[in-house]
């Protein structure tokens, strides 16, 4: 194979990959559920009235609107609260499409760092685990300490816990039990 094929070979081998990873991305985003702390931008076609560019999602997971009153858009879709949000301005406003757009995401997060291949902050769009959230992370390094990863949890009284991951023994399907379920905040940390 010459410069020039291996040249060719590899950027087409990239751009599957960019197209696939992209179209990866809007398949996630499409099942994405809002929560907490998300902010949103909604607008009602033809009424700067109805227009608000910063609605954020409370903590009891709702948001208020004028017209529409409070919704609960916490767990729901972008388009499925935009529906519901049309179907409510109707009442008052006929035939005005609403326009949900999310600004800013808030949402619950778990942070993955020491020696992974993507360190970083990750949304939590429903319950992960402790693998899930290493391969979120791209897996781990070559030098990674695989058998003793620990996740940090705020406890009660801001007291921290640490609880112990041996990556070896759960893909070998054994100790399953020590991979739990993430929370809000945890810190899975990879030596």
């Amino acid at each position: 194979m010459n410069k020039g094929t291996a040249s060719l070979a590899i950027g087409l081998l990239l751009g599957c990959l960019l197209m696939f990873s992209g179209a990866a991305m809007a398949g996630a985003m499409e099942g994405f559920k809002l929560g907490a702390g998300d902010v949103l931008e909604v607008s009602v076609w033809g009424d700067e009235a109805l227009t608000r560019p910063n609605v954020i999602i409370r903590p009891d997971g709702k948001v208020s609107f004028p017209l529409v009153g409070d919704m609960v858009a916490a767990g729901k879709t972008v388009e499925q609260l935009r529906k519901e949000f049309e179907k409510r301005i109707q009442e008052y406003v006929s035939d005005a499409p609403v326009t949900i757009m999310l600004q800013q995401l808030g949402s619950p997060q778990v942070y993955i760092v020491g020696k992974v291949n993507r360190p970083g902050v990750y949304l939590m769009s429903g319950q992960i685990t402790v693998l899930q959230a290493l391969a979120l992370a791209g897996g781990m390094t070559p030098y990674a300490e695989s058998d003793e990863i620990l996740v940090v949890r705020a406890g009660k009284e801001g007291k921290q816990q640490y609880l112990p991951f041996d990556y070896v023994k759960a893909v070998a399907g054994d100790g399953l039990e020590q991979n739990i379920n993430l929370q809000p905040g945890d810190t899975v940390l990879v030596p």
